[in-house]
């Protein structure tokens, strides 16, 4: 019988982000970020001048923590799961470890997008979820091999995750996903009518 095996294998994190400990209210982060979006004018002057949809305080603020404590909890939840995943994919840090390198607000209105990207310099990505109304899009993540199938046919549409081209991950309210940051991802367009909110962040390699 052939013995087949999966190699070159693309991790995703999903987990609560208070599943290892930490007591953080999503009522009181999302009040936060709401209050945040309203005093950044700068922000909002960013996103209407590069037509970016909705929100994002990712051009303005650099520090999210200091501004209002439940920040500075998020980080240091996160910073657990970070250490987490990276003990799953098992990197050698070495003498160094993965450091919160930015984190920011993403408010997505009905008819938002965020187009298919990824983090250069960063070594985990990832986003916790705020809000997620009825019809709020999923995270569509993309086969970093993409660009070597050339031939290759079309999978079934019944193919078995680990073999998509493309897959979409619904968050709930509360969860935390993690990537490696060179993984494509794109946000498809929100078809709720109210705000999609999350939080996103990236960790860099500190030695």
């Amino acid at each position: 019988m052939a013995d087949i095996s999966s190699l070159f294998v693309t991790r995703l994190y999903r987990a609560r982000l208070n599943e290892l400990g930490d007591d953080i209210s999503t009522d009181e982060l999302e009040a936060s970020c709401w209050a945040i979006y309203e005093d950044d004018e700068a922000g909002q002057r960013w996103c209407e001048t590069e037509g970016y949809p909705g929100y994002t305080s990712y051009a303005s603020l650099t520090d999210l923590p200091w501004r209002f404590p439940i920040f500075a909890d998020v980080v240091a939840a996160l910073d657990k799961h970070v250490a987490a995943f990276a003990e799953d994919l098992e990197f050698d840090l070495g003498e160094g470890k993965l450091v919160l390198e930015d984190i920011w607000i993403n408010i997505l209105p009905e008819g938002g997008t965020h187009s298919s990207h990824l983090h250069p310099h960063s070594v985990i990505s990832g986003t916790t979820y705020v809000s997620m109304p009825d019809g709020a899009s999923a995270l569509k993540l993309e086969d970093p091999r993409s660009a070597r199938l050339m031939a290759a046919p079309p999978r079934r549409k019944s193919a078995r995750e680990d073999l998509r081209t493309f897959v979409y991950v619904a968050p709930q309210v509360g969860d935390v996903l993690l990537w490696e940051s060179w993984l494509r991802h794109e946000v498809p367009m929100n078809q709720a009518e109210d705000e999609r909110i999350s939080v996103s962040f990236n960790y860099k390699w500190e030695g």
